[in-house]
């Protein structure tokens, strides 16, 4: 009575490893794009809270707009009528906050506010993907403050980001 030792051939094991290969290569990409895609929808939550917010802000302040944001800013202190900030609730200080903090750009991770006082959102968008936040005082606007494509991002359908 013989005995044979049964095993993998090199062929039959390096077809398994090409199909692998083969697979991750389609699966991959799907992942990444699943990835920006939840980007893109939390950008999208965030500007529609951050405009609430400032529309809130506006109703509440005689139809101005907030000028300040960040650590002591007019959206994350209690304010007055007029805008002044105070730390604590009074019966003067009864608005607000509004934010209790700036929420990161999903993409670059920053919570800064890049704060003009007028002018359009600049053609190119931000310079670098090391902003957080376009805000415009005079007009209310606020923006993903990221580059146009394709150095910044894109939703699926090829829109800026940074024009939602």
């Amino acid at each position: 009575m013989s005995r044979t030792k049964q095993a993998f051939t090199l062929i039959e094991i390096l077809i398994v490893v090409i199909i692998l290969g083969i697979l991750a290569a389609v699966v991959i990409p799907q992942f990444s794009e699943a990835s920006n895609d939840t980007r893109v929808s939390s950008v999208m939550t965030d500007v529609k809270l951050l405009r609430s917010q400032i529309q809130l802000y506006k109703a509440q302040h005689n139809e101005v707009y907030p000028t300040t944001w960040g650590p002591s800013g007019q959206l994350d202190m209690y304010t007055d009528v007029s805008g002044n900030t105070n730390a604590t609730y009074t019966t003067t200080f009864r608005f607000g906050p509004y934010l209790l903090r700036v929420p990161p750009n999903p993409f670059t991770g920053q919570n800064t506010v890049t704060v003009v006082a007028g002018g359009d959102y600049p053609a190119g968008g931000a310079a670098d993907m090391n902003q957080g936040w376009w805000y415009n005082s005079a007009t209310g606007e606020v923006r993903c403050h990221v580059p146009d494509p394709p150095a910044g991002p894109a939703t699926p359908d090829g829109t800026a980001v940074n024009t939602l």
